[in-house]
């Protein structure tokens, strides 16, 4: 008996129009993920020369606006291992 050797096909992905649609959408919360980033970052100064601030807000809000930048370098990045993966 003779064994053939076994093929295997990959089917390319395609990027579908809903797909690519999906991708832009991530970026864009990213680009919105960094300006409440900036936001917050000029919320923190501005209470810096308020003496009536708490003195714990500027050390908040700067936790946050690096929360927001982790999110938008994580939106980033799922947009492109989506895309990448989508037209493999």
């Amino acid at each position: 008996m003779q064994v053939s050797p076994m093929v295997t096909e990959s089917r390319p992905a395609t990027a579908t129009p809903e797909l690519l649609a999906y991708v832009d959408d991530l970026r864009v919360d990213a680009d919105r993920m960094d300006g409440y980033a900036q936001r917050l970052r000029g919320a923190a100064e501005t209470l810096g020369h308020c003496a009536e601030a708490p003195e714990w807000s500027g050390a908040t809000l700067e936790r946050q606006a690096t929360a927001c930048v982790t999110a938008a370098v994580q939106l980033r990045a799922a947009a492109a291992a989506l895309l990448s993966h989508a037209t493999e």
